[in-house]
């Protein structure tokens, strides 16, 4: 019997890039042949949460065009790239009969699903060696430890800290380097989204994130949102908008399956400064990506209480369970224009804008007194940029059960009047 050939591996998860990707760095500086692999885990697909999927047709066809792209930008390095469909711990066991498996290279996650795929990992490869990273943060955790003892309950109070001395990290950089330790040959599935059990979507040509997933076309907005339009320049103006796809950056969907660093936008937006100037606007998507940063050190702090009903604040969430004002809101049916439109958005393209998540998020919880876990399972299921972080704690905030001591509740009629004055959106997603 031959002895098996070691090698390592970079499991790709929520890190779907080449540029700034720190565990396809690390690994080639190794000198040991090394296989990258993504799995399609069969639960992400089947799966049911308070009634709703937890991935749906339109993040699924992103996420396969984010893969298709991946392996093409491996393809130019010569790495290869094995593509799965299955159980995390089922492809492993596979790997582990052909391969002796020395290190595995992947991104840190804390939260629950993730945790249970590495540890089906770590029982089919228990003497296997882990180097991980913390490339889905802009602030490094260690510059976190170092700055503050405990992760306020305050964004306001993190911020502050964190922005005295901030220091982002360079990117990693493996533009210039090729996998010279080729010959390893990797059988890769045909995954489709027939064979993950949707039908391709049809495009609503009122949509206002028309993109196509993957690093290529991440970097292509990035480049058309700063330097070819300027847009960045007036971001803080426009950013509760509602149609059209310039009123932000729309970089949440790549960010969300990491196919665009944060750091990366950082470092280009502090180019975009240098060359067209400073102002509240550039400031304010640095402070946007703070945002997303401390819900990452909140899930980190404290892990699944993000999921429970009474959330990290631990007060009582008194709801109703009253399946037809749930159905009414999921359809766009509700009693308010405001939330409907922004409703039948999110429904027909898989997108919704920040301030009408915000509107149709307080009107569940605070108007129509439903679980908001249920609210939060339904943007899982359709949101392209979900994100279990944002999604989490931003619902949790919404529902008075997070970092938000005014419990808040959002008007949407005075908001549709703010944000909607001609009703332009209300009948671009009402129009009989």
């Amino acid at each position: 019997m031959s002895e098996k050939q070691k090698i390592n591996i970079v499991r790709f998860t929520k890190d779907l890039r080449t540029r700034d990707s720190e565990s396809l760095y690390n690994a080639m500086q190794e000198g040991q042949p090394f296989v990258a692999v993504y799995i399609f885990d069969d639960r992400d697909f089947s799966s049911l949460e308070f009634g709703s999927l937890k991935t749906g047709r339109y993040r699924a066809k992103f996420l396969l065009e984010t893969i298709n792209d991946l392996k093409e930008n491996l393809k130019k390095k010569n790495i290869p790239f094995l593509i799965k469909k299955g159980k995390t711990g089922d492809v492993f066991s596979e790997l582990a009969e052909r391969f002796d498996i020395v290190k595995i290279f992947c991104q840190q996650e804390w939260t629950k699903e993730e945790t249970d795929r590495e540890n089906e990992i770590r029982n089919v490869l228990p003497s296997a060696e882990w180097e991980k990273s913390y490339s889905q943060f802009l602030i490094h955790p260690l510059f976190v430890s170092k700055t503050m003892d405990k992760v306020p309950m305050l964004f306001t109070a993190f911020r502050q800290k964190i922005e005295k001395n901030l220091l982002i990290r360079p990117e990693f950089t493996s533009e210039n380097l090729v996998y010279d330790k080729s010959g390893i040959e990797v059988r890769c599935d045909n995954v489709t989204l027939g064979l993950l059990g949707y039908e391709e979507p049809e495009t609503d040509l009122k949509t206002a994130f028309p993109f196509r997933g993957g690093e290529s076309e991440a970097l292509k907005r990035m480049e058309s949102y700063f330097s070819e339009t300027r847009h960045l320049s007036n971001y803080k103006e426009t950013r509760n908008g509602l149609i059209g796809t310039d009123y932000s950056s729309k970089f949440s969907a790549w960010l969300a399956d990491g196919s665009l660093s944060a750091v990366s936008v950082y470092h280009e937006i502090k180019k975009y400064e240098q060359e067209f100037g400073s102002n509240e606007s550039t400031y304010w998507l640095v402070f946007e990506l703070l945002w997303r940063d401390f819900f990452r050190y909140i899930s980190m702090e404290y892990k699944d209480l993000i999921f429970r009903k009474n959330g990290i604040s631990n007060k009582p969430y008194i709801s109703e369970n009253d399946e037809k004002l749930i159905r009414q809101w999921k359809e766009g049916t509700t009693d308010s224009d405001f939330i409907n439109a922004n409703m039948l958005e999110l429904k027909n393209t898989g997108w919704m804008s920040n301030r009408g998540r915000q509107n149709v998020a307080s009107y569940f919880c605070k108007i129509l007194k439903q679980d908001w876990r249920i609210g939060a399972a339904y943007f899982e299921e359709l949101l392209i940029d979900y994100d279990v972080h944002s999604n989490y704690g931003n619902w949790m905030y919404l529902a008075g059960v997070g970092n938000d001591n005014r419990d808040r509740v959002f008007n949407p009629e005075k908001q549709a009047e703010m944000y909607d004055p001609h009703q332009e959106f209300i009948q671009l997603w009402l129009q009989k």
